[in-house]
């Protein structure tokens, strides 16, 4: 299978092969279970729930003071949230149809 016969948006996911989504879902699966673990799944308590970080990735984040840290907790939040809003309108425009601004034709 070639990136060029893989369509776009829904039906890309019934062109993928069974092999090939069973290798993603195993990979989710495995990050999932022993990599990215916070403190009710066995690792290491961190410092706040969800803190994935296990000891291993720090880029500063404790030179920063807890009002800094909340405010970085947020901003990360909504980011987050805004993709996820903005992947579903792509996703709802697919499904009705047409053409879109950015994309083009769907």
């Amino acid at each position: 299978t070639s990136f060029e016969s893989i369509p776009n948006g829904w039906a890309a996911v019934q062109a993928i092969p069974e092999s090939g989504l069973l290798q993603m879902l195993a990979f989710v699966g495995f990050l999932e279970g022993f990599v990215m673990l916070d403190s009710a799944n066995g690792a290491e308590p961190g410092e706040f729930v969800g803190d994935l970080r296990n000891g291993s990735l720090d880029f500063g984040w404790d030179t920063f003071d807890e009002e800094q840290q909340d405010f970085k907790r947020g901003v990360e939040l909504n980011n987050g949230r805004a993709a996820m809003l903005g992947l579903l309108g792509l996703m709802v425009h697919e499904q009705l149809g047409g053409e879109l601004p950015i994309v083009g034709p769907m």
